[in-house]
């Protein structure tokens, strides 16, 4: 079974095929919850947390997608590191008549897990690498436009190698977009080792993240990007993820201590 930061791929997972099939689902995600019931694992190790976080996260990256898909109905979009997320499913529902291709980009235990276990499509190419290996730049078609996905990727990369692969991205691709997200700075700091989510299960440290003044700097610091937007929270379920986080999402004084949904344009 997967380990080390690959073994995320079945929290995240987790947590949102709870949340798909809660009565009061946020999140359409019949894949997520097939994929849950195929996998023999005991998904209790990561602990009591119930995923809707994970499943709000997924919503802004299927909604920023969207929107690029609208204007650019034949793009490529590049799933880095992706691990068990099932977003083409999501937005082939959502959007039936574009003919949008993917490439999955992943190490090859998570891409042999998908090959058995997710319906294979000839619009879904499978690259068996690391995310740092720009050799995935090669088979990209960029020229009906590239929407390129790394959720829950930069956080567990080193500085270095983080701003490498969107300084690279931002070279390779022009008229592009790419979507991640971050945690708060503090993360780093205050759980060097990790956090732990149960008594049975560690995440990996999170060496890597940026302030949102920092990520908007990235427009004056970094060829190639032409706009970096700080997206909102979505709205969930419940006090918490309903009214309490989107307003801390937003609040001005709390601003610069939050984790980030980041969207860059390449110019």
């Amino acid at each position: 079974m997967l380990t080390g930061v690959s073994e995320t791929a079945l929290l995240t997972l987790n947590g949102r095929a709870f949340q798909a099939r809660h009565p009061d689902a946020i999140i359409d995600d019949p894949m997520a919850i097939r994929l849950v019931d195929a996998i023999d694992f005991d998904f209790d190790k990561f602990g009591r947390r119930k995923g809707q976080e994970m499943a709000l996260r997924s919503l802004a990256f299927d909604r920023a997608a969207t929107r690029y898909l609208s204007r650019h109905p034949n793009a490529t979009v590049v799933a880095l590191a992706e691990g068990l997320q099932t977003s083409f499913w999501r937005l082939s529902s959502a959007l039936p008549d574009y003919g949008f291709r993917w490439i999955t980009v992943d190490f090859q235990p998570i891409i042999d897990l998908r090959r058995r276990l997710l319906p294979a499509s000839e619009r879904i190419t499978t690259l068996a690498q690391s995310a740092l290996d720009y050799t995935w730049m090669d088979t990209v078609d960029s020229s009906n436009g590239v929407f390129i996905t790394a959720e829950g990727l930069l956080m567990y990369l080193q500085p270095a190698e983080a701003m490498s692969l969107i300084t690279e991205c931002a070279r390779r691709f022009p008229g592009g977009q790419m979507i991640f997200d971050l945690p708060p700075v503090m993360v780093k700091r205050l759980a060097p080792k990790g956090m732990r989510s149960s008594r049975r299960y560690r995440v990996p440290p999170m060496p890597f993240s940026l302030s949102p003044n920092q990520l908007a700097d990235l427009a004056n610091t970094v060829p190639g990007i032409q706009a970096v937007h700080d997206l909102p929270m979505p709205k969930g379920r419940g006090f918490v993820f309903e009214k309490l986080f989107p307003a801390f999402w937003q609040w001005k004084p709390t601003k610069q201590h939050r984790g980030a949904y980041t969207l860059l344009e390449f110019g």
